[in-house]
């Protein structure tokens, strides 16, 4: 192993020893009750399989494992839309291994792609809670021996792994639908989104631009947060090997899903190979999130997203080692926004079973994980194929089929991982340089200070975005309005950019897998609601974004800001419409981005 991804691994395990212990003794004397239908009354077994059919009299006999289904099924967001069909596939399969399979719950499943720019922005990280704790009322019932998670998207993911980390005991495995088929190129999505930002391209023009891109069922295919996600999944040993990238609606991925139901069968309580959740994902699985991420120019949203879930199983994590990891790590992947391909390409490329292999072999990955296959983590670089009518797995390529793509660990595209920490009297940050070229990387500039990205693009319509600056837009953390993602501004400080401005981004808010060529100093904490420094910069002052020395910094300092009268922030249009008010708790109580942006655990930071 690299001595780096060895000692933070260690750090990790010995940072969380108490809370980690505490986490594993909870989920192993839930497992020790045993299959749980066994000690509940039979008034409350005969509720849960009332309306059960043929599967009633296995589930009366208490005797074969029971499934349990949690879906993020609808039909308006082209990811979820194909999950309609596996519930179906899965008690099919169930039924074919002597088990049976019931479907738990539904959990919200929102759409970035849909809110964005919108009010109903503003609840989307916060919807990430919500699913989880739906999750957990859908496993509520105790009546199951392992579960399937359906899903795909920005805050499912990480929602579904919260959920089910607080039924450790359980098996569980990820289930995902995979990405649509490739549009519009994404370098055409790119020139007409900017071309409209100038004012050079009609509203029907973009409309068609996008609907060209995003038009068919499956996840969106730019490398943002849900392709992540899948990503994650396969680097943690949650998915069986390949599953991320295969188109939804084909023979190979309902074989896919069968086989995973299958397999979960195998891994209960019941059998000799029992996989609980809470086992497999330990410090290991969450470092080779960490090292997954900066591999593959991964979506800044982990930096929040990871965090939570890692606590939600009793580990601490933060910035320190995403930043120490990412060094650490080379970068294999040029994927939109990165560069102009897509996860279709990847994966023809030879997707995530090249990756995973490259890094095993460069000894930056783990291998020893408890996956959900039975494998170790080399059994899970390989790629689903079909043999005749059957799911077949074969090896990983030897050699990248497209090396503008993707490349082996002896020549990566850069040394080190696209995801670097900010530290400074601003504050820290996350920057995603994968992205951003090396003269983009630092800048010196007065601040121009916005309350909304809507300022900022107003600023740009009226011509007095002039000269270099840095964009520093306030009042966006999870304290203020629910840290939504500010993609409005990427086209438009492009425009900026490409006309020879240097300008950045400083923010508390998000900007996601996204974040494009500008550079981005993002998640700032603490956040200007908190009482951050970001929120006492006025227009003129001086900020250094560095990517490359990673620093943050303001002149005047705090000290001096602090003595100025504060510029006030108006919060009040961002605490109703759209069902904003029914989250004022969660802007109140909600941890800092660092520790997670969660109302779920603590705010303890890992020092």
């Amino acid at each position: 192993m690299h001595k780096t991804i060895e000692r933070v691994t260690e750090r990790i395990r010995a940072r969380s020893a108490e809370p980690r212990a505490r986490y594993l003794e909870r989920i192993d004397q839930a497992g020790d009750r045993g299959p749980a239908r066994s000690s509940i009354s039979c008034g409350n077994l005969a509720h849960a399989f009332a309306a059960s059919g043929e599967d009633k009299p296995r589930l009366k006999a208490l005797k074969a494992p029971n499934l349990g289904i949690v879906s993020a099924y609808n039909d308006m967001l082209s990811a979820h839309q194909p999950l309609e069909r596996f519930p179906g596939l899965i008690k099919l399969a169930a039924r074919g291994k002597g088990c049976t399979a019931q479907f738990a719950g539904g959990v919200p499943a929102m759409c970035d792609g849909v809110t964005q720019g919108q009010p109903g922005m503003e609840l989307s990280l916060f919807s990430r809670d919500v699913i989880a704790q739906a999750t957990a009322v859908s496993l509520s019932h105790n009546t199951f021996d392992a579960a399937l998670l359906l899903g795909v998207c920005d805050k499912i993911v990480p929602g579904l792994v919260i959920g089910a980390l607080a039924f450790g005991h359980l098996p569980v495995i990820l289930v995902p639908a995979g990405p649509m088929p490739s549009g519009l190129p994404n370098s055409e999505k790119a020139r007409v989104r900017k071309a409209h930002a100038e004012g050079k391209a009609s509203r029907e023009d973009l409309l068609e631009a996008e609907s060209q891109s995003y038009h068919a069922p499956g996840t969106c295919t730019f490398y943002g947060t849900a392709n992540s996600n899948q990503m994650l999944m396969e680097v943690m040993g949650l998915h069986l090997p390949g599953a991320a990238f295969i188109n939804p609606n084909t023979p190979l991925r309902e074989q896919l899903t069968l086989a995973a139901a299958e397999r979960a069968c195998d891994i209960t309580a019941h059998g000799a190979e029992y996989t609980p959740i809470g086992h497999s994902v330990d410090e290991k699985a969450i470092v080779n999130g960490m090292v997954g991420l900066a591999a593959t120019g991964g979506s800044t949203n982990h930096a929040i997203h990871l965090v939570a879930m890692a606590r939600a199983a009793g580990l601490i994590i933060d910035w320190n080692d995403l930043d120490e990891i990412s060094r650490a790590t080379p970068l294999l992947a040029h994927l939109y926004p990165n560069g102009q391909a897509d996860v279709n390409h990847f994966h023809a490329a030879g997707g995530m079973g090249f990756v995973i292999r490259e890094l095993l072999d460069a000894g930056v990955l783990h291998p020893d994980l408890r996956t959900v296959h039975g494998g170790d983590l080399y059994d899970q670089a390989q790629e689903p194929t079909l043999d005749g009518d059957r799911l077949a797995w074969k090896s990983a390529p030897e050699k990248s089929r497209d090396p503008e793509i993707l490349r082996g660990a002896a020549a990566p595209f850069s040394p080190e991982g696209g995801i670097r920490l900010l530290t400074g009297n601003l504050g820290r940050a996350i920057i995603k340089i994968s992205a951003v070229a090396p003269e983009h990387r630092r800048i010196e500039a007065p601040a121009r200070i916005f309350d909304s990205q809507e300022e900022l693009l107003a600023a740009f319509k009226s011509g007095t975005l002039e000269g270099d600056f840095v964009a520093v837009i306030r009042g966006q953390g999870p304290g203020a309005n629910g840290m939504p993602e500010l993609h409005k501004l990427t086209p438009t400080l492009q425009v900026l950019q490409d006309r020879g401005q240097r300008v950045a981004i400083v923010t508390d808010g998000r900007m996601s897998g996204a974040s494009g060529s500008v550079p981005a100093a993002i998640h700032v904490v603490p956040e200007a609601a908190a009482g951050g420094a970001i929120g006492m910069l006025h227009d003129g002052d001086m900020v250094t974004v560095d990517a490359e020395a990673g620093r943050l910094d303001c002149q005047p300092g705090p000290a001096e800001l602090r003595r100025r009268d504060a510029r006030p922030m108006n919060l009040e249009a961002n605490r109703s419409g759209t069902g904003r008010e029914l989250f004022g708790a969660m802007r109140a109580g909600v941890g800092d981005a660092e520790s997670g942006a969660s109302i779920l655990f603590g705010t303890e930071t890992a020092g």
